[in-house]
């Protein structure tokens, strides 16, 4: 293809947003011009992209008409303030946030659901999922042909980065004050986030969910189309920079074949399966990678009817980043 794209990024000095960037080039994306945007207090700060500098602007002065496609990779507020004026631009949106309805903008992971950007109409609007809900259907997908899945339970054990860069500070302050014997602060986080675990990440509503454990059961059953999925989820905070780890429980109809789960899991292109005895971990596997590990496949102790396995996955890079760039590339492919 010889056709380059306008693209603005929004949110470009988050984490997130920072990580597009670097894929956009790690991939050649056929990028023309390249529009950061930030709110006015980041406005003025620089991001590389192919050995230059690019400033990034403020995005309440932004005309969306310039570009053919966006990233929102800001927080849902940010979203729904200019996905409007971005629509009237005529380009079109990946969202990152969770903040457009599944009618209006539909999630997408391209290993699990990629044909539901055909007929799409214009201009194109599209969700990607959470991290962990992304991580998650890259798993589930290639089983789903192959067991008869009840239920699935997830034990979401969640990197601080999830929160952005001011939870990112925190820990490592944390970290620093513990191990010099100086007295622990507490700002972003309710209490100790160092060498702990926090049992719910954000605050829960009257039945005692948070909104991230009720945004990945409805993301999760929408890219596998498996809308009566019962899914049951814990998300947890633990003290880790980046990377998040999943616990999963597949309640299935049936015995399992584990030699064909394997199989499965083998055969995906965005699954690393850890061979039997050895498992993955967010800090010395997944960190940095493009896929998605996985390791002690096994049953239950005592149900055959229950599949049992560890996966991680980078949850700013593999869950956030290059899920978004992928699905862009699925669209200048085939619909843009």
């Amino acid at each position: 293809m010889n056709q380059s794209f306008d693209i603005a990024v929004v949110g470009a000095t988050g984490t997130v947003g920072e990580t597009i960037v670097q894929i956009l080039e790690e991939r050649n994306f056929p990028v023309a011009d390249l529009h950061l945007l930030a709110s006015s207090e980041s406005a003025g700060h620089s991001v590389p992209f192919r050995g230059k500098n690019v400033r990034v602007r403020e995005v309440d002065e932004f005309d969306f008409s310039k570009v053919q496609l966006v990233f929102f990779a800001a927080g849902p507020a940010v979203t729904l303030s200019f996905a409007a004026k971005a629509r009237a631009g005529g380009c079109a949106i990946i969202d990152l946030s969770g903040a457009l309805p599944a009618a209006q903008a539909p999630q997408v992971v391209p290993e699990a659901n990629a044909q539901v950007l055909a007929g799409l109409p214009k201009p194109l609007q599209i969700s990607s999922p959470s991290p962990s809900a992304t991580a998650l259907a890259v798993v589930l997908a290639p089983l789903r042909g192959l067991l008869d899945i009840q239920r699935v339970n997830v034990t979401a054990c969640l990197a601080v980065s999830a929160q952005g860069r001011e939870a990112v500070s925190e820990l490592a302050r944390q970290t620093t004050a513990l191990l010099n014997l100086h007295p622990l602060e507490t700002s972003f986080f309710d209490r100790q986030m160092a060498f702990n675990l926090l049992a719910q990440v954000g605050k829960p509503d009257a039945q005692g969910h948070v909104p991230l454990e009720k945004r990945l059961v409805t993301e999760l059953r929408e890219v596998l189309a498996m809308p009566a999925l019962k899914v049951s989820v814990t998300c947890i905070q633990a003290p880790v920079f980046f990377g998040d780890s999943f616990s999963v429980a597949v309640q299935l109809a049936g015995p399992v074949d584990l030699d064909a789960v394997n199989a499965a899991l083998e055969a995906a292109e965005s699954i690393e399966l850890v061979e039997a005895g050895d498992y993955p971990t967010a800090v010395g596997d997944a960190v940095g990678q493009d896929v998605v590990y996985v390791g002690r496949v096994r049953h239950a102790v005592d149900d055959t009817s229950e599949l049992n396995f560890w996966m991680t996955s980078d949850n700013v890079r593999k869950g956030a980043a290059l899920n978004a760039v992928q699905l862009a590339e699925l669209l200048i492919k085939d619909i843009l």
